[in-house]
């Protein structure tokens, strides 16, 4: 019984002081704090990557957003990685994929925060741009 207490309290004081590691959402949790951002975000769709590189199709969702500005909707796509390396390995091929969709690949706006990149023709004004750099960021887990 002793032996069971000192188990049970060595167990609990292990995991006091360790803060688990944010985990990154899905996209339903991206689009939830892309809207708590003050964005409206609609037809969302998987495997819209913009271009046809195989291996960027499973990690792409495009959807349209507005609100802070934009009163039209723009399509935006954002590329959820598994993992911080797989996000450095596969950055690359993001920016090659949307200079082939891109009307502008010169305005297009990226946002980043990893395992994340989003990407949207720009360009946008400020106040959009800010709000999903910090929806996305919050989504992701790199922002108190």
């Amino acid at each position: 019984m002793a032996l069971m207490a000192v188990l049970i309290l060595a167990g609990c004081s292990a995991l006091k002081g360790t803060v688990p590691e944010p985990t990154p959402l899905d996209f339903n949790g991206i689009a939830g704090q892309l809207g708590l951002q003050g964005l409206t975000i609609g037809d969302p769709i998987s495997g819209d990557a913009g271009c046809t590189d195989p291996s960027l199709i499973p990690t792409a969702v495009g959807f349209d957003v507005s609100g802070l500005g934009v009163t039209t909707p723009l399509r935006a796509r954002v590329y959820i990685f598994a993992n911080r390396d797989a996000y450095d390995r596969r950055r690359p091929d993001v920016d090659s994929c949307v200079a082939s969709f891109a009307a502008d690949p010169a305005t297009v706006e990226f946002i980043e925060a990893s395992p994340y990149v989003l990407a949207v023709q720009g360009p946008v004004p400020a106040q959009f741009k800010t709000a999903l750099r910090k929806g996305l960021q919050l989504a992701a887990g790199n922002v108190d």
